[in-house]
């Protein structure tokens, strides 16, 4: 009975050692499950959207930075159509590009959410990043909704702020 035991201690313990691979928004296997084919949609309304971000902050002066993690949210909030985001560019203060995750359509089902997210780590974009998203949308269709949730914690200190999207096209 006591073998019994320590097999199935071993077993449990190596199955909860058993991680899933975790997959970044910066891999393109993440969009690629999302990919569309929109060309022959041809009624599509094209637009596009700004997002700010903050990698950094500054904390008491300003040669003293505090990085922070970034959820950036592409929300379509139609409950009925689907929307198509085209590409999303980020940019470093400067204005300089940093990465594109995507630029090819992919597509959110009504009330689906696709997230970004740039680790604490990644102070590519310092303390005035941005975003810009192209999308396409039904016509009568709400536009979609970008957001950025900004948040670091320091042993019991927590900080966080959010951000919203503006249409510029």
């Amino acid at each position: 009975m006591r073998s019994y035991f320590i097999i199935l201690l071993i077993v449990s313990g190596l199955w909860s050692c058993d991680k899933q691979k975790e997959i970044s928004s910066t891999s393109p296997e993440t969009w690629s499950k999302k990919t569309i084919d929109i060309s022959k949609k041809d009624s599509l309304q094209y637009g596009k959207s700004y997002l700010s971000i903050y990698s950094q902050i500054y904390n008491l002066s300003e040669h003293n930075r505090y990085n922070l993690t970034s959820m950036v949210s592409l929300r379509n909030i139609s409950d009925m159509d689907t929307i198509y985001i085209l590409k999303a560019s980020y940019y470093d203060t400067y204005g300089k590009s940093v990465r594109v995750y995507f630029d090819h359509p992919i597509y959110l089902s009504p009330l689906e959410t696709a997230e970004i997210v740039i680790d604490e780590i990644d102070i590519e974009g310092g303390t005035g990043s941005n975003f810009i998203f192209e999308w396409k949308i039904p016509k009568g269709c709400p536009e979609p909704l970008f957001e950025a949730v900004m948040s670091s914690t320091m042993g019991t200190q927590g900080l966080s702020f959010v951000t919203q999207g503006i249409r510029i096209q």
